[in-house]
């Protein structure tokens, strides 16, 4: 796909093949697999940042999804090739993120899906909002791109 094609410049990337445990009774991708692609894409670009799930515990924080949604444009089939590009897109250096996705097919380059996600900054022992520890700042900070 070219870079072009991409809603905003350096996405990071995730590449699925869809299976046959992934189609539903329409003979094509089930929608909640497209939010679990999401959630997958989201989690490895944080683990890529350096900020996985051991990290979050030893800061004891973490940034929870406090509302999704998500624009279904076209469908998914079995075999398809299919690339997830995910960007933080807004940052308020307090509490909330923004992270959006993209999802498309790769032989045609069609988007299939366009999502959003707005996060909060959790204490995980509370469950309460807090604010986001430096870390968290310098590191999602650094590559959040215009939104």
């Amino acid at each position: 796909m070219s870079a072009s094609n991409w809603d905003y410049d350096n996405p990071y990337l995730l590449d699925v093949v869809v299976e046959e445990s992934q189609i539903d009774g329409l003979q094509h991708v089930n929608n909640a697999v497209y939010v679990t692609w999401c959630q997958d894409a989201g989690w490895q670009h944080s683990i890529a940042l350096g900020l996985g799930i051991e990290q979050y515990h030893e800061l004891d924080r973490a940034m929870a999804i406090r509302h999704s949604e998500y624009d279904y444009a076209q469908a998914a089939y079995l075999g398809d090739d299919i690339s997830i590009a995910t960007w933080l897109t807004a940052s308020d250096d307090k509490l909330s993120m923004e992270r959006r996705f993209q999802v498309v097919r790769k032989h045609d380059g069609v988007t299939l899906l366009r999502g959003r996600w707005d996060l909060v900054c959790i204490q995980i022992s509370s469950g309460k909002p807090k604010r986001m520890p430096p870390v968290f700042r310098e590191v999602y900070g650094a590559v959040v791109v215009g939104g």
